[in-house]
Protein backbone atom coordinates (compact mmCIF):
# COMPACT_ATOMS: atom_id res chain seq x y z
CA UNK A 1 0.00 0.00 0.00
CA UNK A 2 1.21 3.47 -0.86
CA UNK A 3 -0.33 6.44 0.99
CA UNK A 4 -1.06 9.53 -1.08
CA UNK A 5 -2.55 12.02 1.38
CA UNK A 6 -4.60 12.21 4.54
CA UNK A 7 -7.79 14.17 5.13
CA UNK A 8 -6.82 16.29 8.16
CA UNK A 9 -5.96 19.94 7.47
CA UNK A 10 -3.37 21.68 9.63
CA UNK A 11 -4.16 24.81 11.64
CA UNK A 12 -0.74 26.38 11.08
CA UNK A 13 2.04 26.12 8.51
CA UNK A 14 4.24 23.09 9.42
CA UNK A 15 7.50 25.01 9.08
CA UNK A 16 9.68 22.45 10.89
CA UNK A 17 8.35 19.59 8.78
CA UNK A 18 9.02 21.56 5.60
CA UNK A 19 12.55 22.38 6.76
CA UNK A 20 13.27 18.73 7.59
CA UNK A 21 12.12 17.67 4.14
CA UNK A 22 14.17 20.42 2.50
CA UNK A 23 17.29 19.51 4.49
CA UNK A 24 17.01 15.83 3.56
CA UNK A 25 16.61 16.71 -0.11
CA UNK A 26 19.54 19.15 -0.07
CA UNK A 27 21.83 16.60 1.56
CA UNK A 28 20.79 13.99 -1.01
CA UNK A 29 21.49 16.40 -3.87
CA UNK A 30 24.90 17.13 -2.39
CA UNK A 31 25.61 13.40 -2.16
CA UNK A 32 24.58 12.92 -5.78
CA UNK A 33 26.94 15.65 -6.95
CA UNK A 34 29.96 13.89 -5.43
CA UNK A 35 29.94 11.04 -7.93
CA UNK A 36 32.61 8.42 -7.03
CA UNK A 37 33.39 10.27 -3.79
CA UNK A 38 29.90 9.67 -2.42
CA UNK A 39 30.89 6.35 -0.85
CA UNK A 40 33.66 8.06 1.11
CA UNK A 41 31.16 10.58 2.45
CA UNK A 42 28.78 7.80 3.47
CA UNK A 43 31.47 5.90 5.37
CA UNK A 44 32.52 9.12 7.07
CA UNK A 45 29.09 10.25 8.29
CA UNK A 46 26.89 7.12 8.29
CA UNK A 47 26.11 5.09 11.40
CA UNK A 48 28.18 1.89 11.66
CA UNK A 49 27.02 -0.29 14.61
CA UNK A 50 30.35 -2.12 14.95
CA UNK A 51 32.20 1.17 15.47
CA UNK A 52 29.83 2.13 18.28
CA UNK A 53 29.95 -1.22 20.09
CA UNK A 54 33.73 -1.61 19.93
CA UNK A 55 35.20 1.83 20.64
CA UNK A 56 32.62 4.59 20.77
CA UNK A 57 33.88 8.09 20.05
CA UNK A 58 32.45 11.56 19.60
CA UNK A 59 32.36 10.93 15.86
CA UNK A 60 30.17 7.86 16.37
CA UNK A 61 27.71 9.95 18.40
CA UNK A 62 27.50 12.69 15.77
CA UNK A 63 27.10 10.03 13.08
CA UNK A 64 23.75 9.12 14.65
CA UNK A 65 22.52 12.57 13.68
CA UNK A 66 24.26 12.98 10.32
CA UNK A 67 23.10 9.55 9.14
CA UNK A 68 19.49 10.64 9.69
CA UNK A 69 19.77 13.11 6.81
CA UNK A 70 21.53 10.89 4.27
CA UNK A 71 19.91 8.45 1.84
CA UNK A 72 21.06 5.58 -0.35
CA UNK A 73 19.11 6.36 -3.50
CA UNK A 74 16.21 8.18 -5.15
CA UNK A 75 13.62 5.55 -4.17
CA UNK A 76 14.90 5.62 -0.59
CA UNK A 77 14.55 9.36 -0.12
CA UNK A 78 11.39 9.52 -2.23
CA UNK A 79 9.54 7.02 -0.04
CA UNK A 80 10.75 8.59 3.19
CA UNK A 81 9.84 12.13 2.20
CA UNK A 82 6.41 11.03 0.98
CA UNK A 83 5.58 9.60 4.41
CA UNK A 84 7.03 12.64 6.19
CA UNK A 85 5.04 14.99 3.95
CA UNK A 86 1.75 13.18 4.56
CA UNK A 87 1.96 12.51 8.29
CA UNK A 88 4.52 14.93 9.73
CA UNK A 89 2.52 18.14 9.33
CA UNK A 90 -0.33 16.96 11.56
CA UNK A 91 2.02 15.67 14.25
CA UNK A 92 3.81 19.03 14.27
CA UNK A 93 0.42 20.73 14.47
CA UNK A 94 -0.41 18.88 17.69
CA UNK A 95 3.02 19.15 19.31
CA UNK A 96 4.12 22.60 18.26
CA UNK A 97 7.29 23.39 16.35
CA UNK A 98 9.88 23.14 19.12
CA UNK A 99 8.48 19.94 20.59
CA UNK A 100 8.11 18.40 17.15
CA UNK A 101 11.77 18.99 16.29
CA UNK A 102 12.81 17.51 19.65
CA UNK A 103 10.47 14.56 19.07
CA UNK A 104 11.81 13.93 15.56
CA UNK A 105 15.44 13.86 16.69
CA UNK A 106 14.74 11.70 19.75
CA UNK A 107 12.79 9.28 17.56
CA UNK A 108 15.78 9.03 15.24
CA UNK A 109 18.15 8.46 18.15
CA UNK A 110 16.00 5.67 19.61
CA UNK A 111 15.75 4.08 16.16
CA UNK A 112 19.54 4.17 15.76
CA UNK A 113 20.13 2.68 19.22
CA UNK A 114 17.64 -0.09 18.48
CA UNK A 115 19.48 -0.88 15.27
CA UNK A 116 22.80 -0.97 17.12
CA UNK A 117 21.45 -3.29 19.83
CA UNK A 118 20.01 -5.73 17.30
CA UNK A 119 22.99 -5.58 14.91
CA UNK A 120 26.00 -4.90 17.16
CA UNK A 121 28.54 -6.52 14.84
CA UNK A 122 27.35 -4.95 11.58
CA UNK A 123 30.00 -3.01 9.68
CA UNK A 124 27.55 -1.84 7.03
CA UNK A 125 26.96 1.94 6.96
CA UNK A 126 23.37 2.81 7.89
CA UNK A 127 21.73 5.93 6.48
CA UNK A 128 18.23 7.29 6.19
CA UNK A 129 15.50 9.20 7.97
CA UNK A 130 13.32 6.08 8.21
CA UNK A 131 13.76 5.66 11.97
CA UNK A 132 12.73 9.23 12.77
CA UNK A 133 9.87 9.04 10.28
CA UNK A 134 8.74 5.77 11.86
CA UNK A 135 8.41 7.75 15.10
CA UNK A 136 6.19 10.23 13.22
CA UNK A 137 4.02 7.35 12.02
CA UNK A 138 3.69 5.99 15.54
CA UNK A 139 2.67 9.39 16.87
CA UNK A 140 0.16 9.89 14.05
CA UNK A 141 -1.42 6.53 14.83
CA UNK A 142 -1.90 7.59 18.46
CA UNK A 143 -3.14 11.10 17.70
CA UNK A 144 -5.30 10.45 14.62
CA UNK A 145 -6.32 6.77 14.56
CA UNK A 146 -9.65 7.54 12.86
CA UNK A 147 -8.14 9.73 10.15
CA UNK A 148 -8.62 8.39 6.65
CA UNK A 149 -5.73 8.12 4.20
CA UNK A 150 -6.03 8.03 0.42
CA UNK A 151 -4.06 4.92 -0.47
CA UNK A 152 -2.94 3.06 -3.59
CA UNK A 153 -3.75 -0.62 -3.06
CA UNK A 154 -2.30 -3.14 -5.58
CA UNK A 155 -4.75 -5.91 -6.48
CA UNK A 156 -2.88 -8.29 -8.76
CA UNK A 157 -2.43 -6.51 -12.09
CA UNK A 158 -4.69 -3.66 -11.00
CA UNK A 159 -4.18 -0.76 -8.61
CA UNK A 160 -7.10 0.69 -6.71
CA UNK A 161 -7.15 4.07 -5.00
CA UNK A 162 -9.24 4.07 -1.84
CA UNK A 163 -9.65 5.80 1.51
CA UNK A 164 -8.48 3.67 4.45
CA UNK A 165 -8.33 4.40 8.19
CA UNK A 166 -4.88 5.42 9.40
CA UNK A 167 -5.09 2.59 11.92
CA UNK A 168 -5.10 0.09 9.05
CA UNK A 169 -2.46 1.78 6.89
CA UNK A 170 0.00 2.38 9.71
CA UNK A 171 -0.93 -0.73 11.68
CA UNK A 172 -0.18 -2.97 8.70
CA UNK A 173 3.04 -1.07 8.07
CA UNK A 174 4.19 -1.79 11.63
CA UNK A 175 3.17 -5.45 11.46
CA UNK A 176 5.19 -5.85 8.27
CA UNK A 177 8.22 -4.20 9.85
CA UNK A 178 7.95 -6.36 12.96
CA UNK A 179 7.55 -9.60 11.02
CA UNK A 180 10.50 -8.71 8.78
CA UNK A 181 12.57 -7.70 11.79
CA UNK A 182 11.94 -10.96 13.62
CA UNK A 183 12.81 -13.06 10.57
CA UNK A 184 16.03 -11.07 10.06
CA UNK A 185 17.38 -11.79 13.55
CA UNK A 186 20.45 -13.98 13.48
CA UNK A 187 20.75 -13.67 9.72
CA UNK A 188 23.91 -12.91 7.76
CA UNK A 189 25.41 -9.43 7.78
CA UNK A 190 24.10 -8.21 4.46
CA UNK A 191 22.84 -4.87 3.26
CA UNK A 192 19.16 -4.10 3.28
CA UNK A 193 16.46 -2.48 5.35
CA UNK A 194 17.05 -1.66 9.03
CA UNK A 195 13.73 -3.10 10.20
CA UNK A 196 14.53 -2.85 13.90
CA UNK A 197 15.34 0.84 13.53
CA UNK A 198 11.82 1.26 12.14
CA UNK A 199 10.34 -0.72 15.01
CA UNK A 200 12.27 1.21 17.64
CA UNK A 201 11.35 4.54 16.09
CA UNK A 202 7.68 3.62 15.81
CA UNK A 203 7.45 2.52 19.46
CA UNK A 204 9.26 5.70 20.54
CA UNK A 205 6.72 7.73 18.58
CA UNK A 206 3.79 6.00 20.27
CA UNK A 207 5.27 6.70 23.71
CA UNK A 208 6.39 10.27 23.06
CA UNK A 209 3.10 11.25 21.46
CA UNK A 210 1.38 10.73 24.79
CA UNK A 211 3.96 12.95 26.49
CA UNK A 212 4.59 15.76 24.02
CA UNK A 213 1.32 16.24 22.13
CA UNK A 214 -0.99 18.98 23.23
CA UNK A 215 -4.54 18.14 24.20
CA UNK A 216 -6.76 18.74 21.22
CA UNK A 217 -9.06 21.69 21.81
CA UNK A 218 -12.31 21.73 19.80
CA UNK A 219 -12.76 24.70 17.54
CA UNK A 220 -15.14 27.35 18.82
CA UNK A 221 -18.65 26.93 17.48
CA UNK A 222 -20.93 29.92 16.94
CA UNK A 223 -24.68 29.32 17.00
CA UNK A 224 -27.04 31.66 15.18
Amino acid sequence: MIPIRDEIPTRRVPIVNYLLIALNILVYLFQSMLGPNEQALIYEFALIPFSVTTSISLGDITDIFTSMFMHAGLAHIGGNMLYLWIFGDNVEDRMGRGRYLFFYLIGGIVASLTHILTNPGSQIPTVGASGAIAAVLGAYLVLYPQSRVLTLVPLGFFIRMTMLPASIVLGLWFVLQFFSGVTSLGGPDVGGVAFWAHIGGFVAGVVLANVLARREVPERVTYW
